[in-house]
């Protein structure tokens, strides 16, 4: 007798946990992915694209080169070599059909446009200047371009940004 309330009490346990964890899971919902695309203007001049999927919650980070060569020394001579490199780290933190919200990490090397010279007057390489820029949640309707102002001068530089709902099997 007692091993039969046992087994019944056991059973009956059972059932209830396996109903809740099916409830849990049925409540968890998929994650949101987000298309977006992210430009980089320099002095109003788109100079980079960036575009990707994610879903709410990852995060993706892409590294651009782009190898410049500066004429250099008294007798003007292709060297002094810079990589000028920009790495972003996107992730979305909240996706709606109503806003977006991205944050953004980024770290840009950039090459100033003006010339330096040696006490003698030949040419030096442009020292390269290293940026961080940090975005904890930069909001946005979807479907529609943002902006986010990086340096305001010498040179300017700006993240224009949209994002929009997407499909599952984008997702990356």
């Amino acid at each position: 007798m007692h091993e039969t309330i046992r087994t019944a009490f056991l059973n009956a346990a059972l059932t209830a946990a396996a109903c809740f964890a099916a409830g849990a899971q049925a409540q968890i919902a998929p994650p949101q992915p987000v298309t977006w695309e992210l430009q980089v203007v320099r002095d109003g001049q788109q100079i980079d694209s960036f575009s990707g999927t994610t879903n709410v919650g990852q995060a993706r980070t892409d590294t651009h080169h782009n190898k410049v060569k500066n004429r250099v020394g008294c007798a003007d001579q292709p060297a002094g070599d810079i990589d000028l490199q920009r790495t972003l780290t996107i992730s979305p933190t909240h996706a709606s059909t109503d806003d977006i919200t991205l944050a953004i990490d980024a770290q840009e090397t950039l090459q100033e446009d003006s010339t330096r010279a040696s006490p003698s007057g030949c040419k030096l390489p442009p020292v390269p200047r290293q940026v961080s820029a940090s975005h904890p949640g930069l909001v946005l309707k979807p479907g529609e371009w943002g902006q986010w102002p990086i340096i305001e001068s010498n040179p300017s530089l700006a993240y224009r940004v949209r994002a929009s709902l997407g499909s599952a099997t984008a997702a990356q």
